[in-house]
Order: structure tokens, then sequence, then C-alpha cells
């Protein structure tokens, strides 16, 4: 972590799903990969290494939105997003995604202290639904949100900002967002959040978070505790 500023008080943690509470062996870009080359981009053709380099850059981002912007014809985007989602789900039922080191002692550390816990993902709702299923997360969380739930993805504020409201949180100065991508900094950045951590366990180095601007770069999601304090 590059700093140990005072606890803040937070009511409402929105935390990221893949990179950041979730491992999933590369299972994200590989069912990328297998979309792009299935709807229009197979690998040699022109754009394609283009392409791959765009959906790592874009990482936690609502991903209908990127394939949106790599494929261009609606239609296609669609196809290709519903290949995506089917390619992850497959994944996600082999067992290729497991819960990152801490991260359930820290959905449970939260709530003791009285802190509800938002998952955040650029997934659909059906995917979404089939991983914390698998994970067996619904009785650790009080809520799960894509971008088809709060209006935009990442890196708009939408997200966290919903999560805020319908857990019944107060101010945004109470509200806390960790994520592993820059997106997921810039979203809590945009949302005004009282407590924005960039997290090191997923596809951002400290560099990349360092340039989003992230106020703290933890190693882990598990160094989320110290920071956060609870109560009226």
């Amino acid at each position: 972590m590059t700093t140990r500023p005072e606890p803040t008080r937070i009511t409402v943690a929105c935390l990221d799903m893949a990179g950041t509470t979730v491992a999933d062996d590369g299972s994200v870009l590989a069912a990328f990969r297998a979309a792009v080359e299935e709807f229009g981009l197979p690998p040699g053709t022109a754009g394609y290494d283009e392409a791959l380099a765009y959906v790592r850059a874009t990482m936690g981002q609502s991903k209908i939105e990127v394939f949106r912007r790599i494929l261009g014809a609606e239609a296609t985007a669609q196809q290709a997003n519903a290949a995506f989602e089917d390619h992850y789900a497959q994944s996600v039922r082999a067992g290729a995604v497991v819960p990152l080191p801490g991260a359930e002692a820290t959905f449970a550390a939260l709530r003791a202290a009285g802190i509800k816990v938002c998952l955040a993902t650029g997934f659909s709702p059906a995917t979404r639904e089939t991983l914390l299923d698998a994970l067996g997360w619904r009785p650790q969380i009080d809520l799960a949100l894509s971008p088809a739930d709060a209006g935009r993805g990442r890196p708009w504020p939408d997200i966290p900002l919903t999560a805020l409201l319908r857990l019944g949180g107060g101010a945004v100065s109470e509200l806390a967002v960790a994520g592993d991508t820059a997106s997921d900094v810039e979203s809590g950045l945009r949302a005004g959040a009282g407590l924005v951590a960039g997290v090191l366990t997923g596809s951002a180095s400290r560099e990349d978070l360092e340039r989003a601007h992230a106020p703290v770069i933890l190693d882990a999601i598990a160094g989320l505790l110290p920071l956060v304090a609870s109560g009226p």
C-alpha cells in the first residue's frame, strides 16, 4: 500500500469482482479473445492486436460497450457479447474462478462493522448471478450490480452511486470504492467517494493505478479494512 491515511467513516463499500475479490485465471481475457475471433477479428487480421490491446486497457468497463467500440455494428457487438458471456459462464461452471485470498473475510469484517457490501461488475446480470452462485456469495453480501442495473458502467459513477442509494448509505463521503483497474478508480473518483482504492491483484500495475490518480493503492482487498471506520 502506498499510503495509510486516517480511517474514513464508511457506510457502503462498493467492491469490484474479477481481479479484486475474484481470481479467474485469465478467463475474462480468454472469453474476450474467443468472442472477438468468432465475430469479426480472427488472429492475423488487421485490427486484431489493437482490439485485444483495447480490451486489456478497458478491463472493468461494461463488456457490451467494449464490443461496440471494437466491432462497430450493434448486431455484431450484441452477438459477440453473448458469446463472451457464454464462454465466461462455462469457465465459471468449470471451477475456473475462486475467491481471492482475504475477500470473504473482508466481506464479513465490513458487515460486522455495520458497513453494507456491494459487489460491482461489468458483466451482465445473468453472468453475474452465475458467478455469485458458483462462489456461494449471496449470503455474504448485501447487493450486486451490473451496468444494466445502474444506467452506465465504469468509468462512470453510476454503479457506486446506485449502491449508496439502494443500501441506504449516507453522503458520498461515506462510500468506499475499490477495484483493480483504472476504470474502477475513475468511477469512484467521479462518484466523490470518501475512499477510493486501487488493488494490485488484477490487471492493472501500480503504475497504471498511479496514472489513474488512485488515492490509495492496496496489495489486496483485505488492506481496505484498516482504512474504514464505522459508527454514527
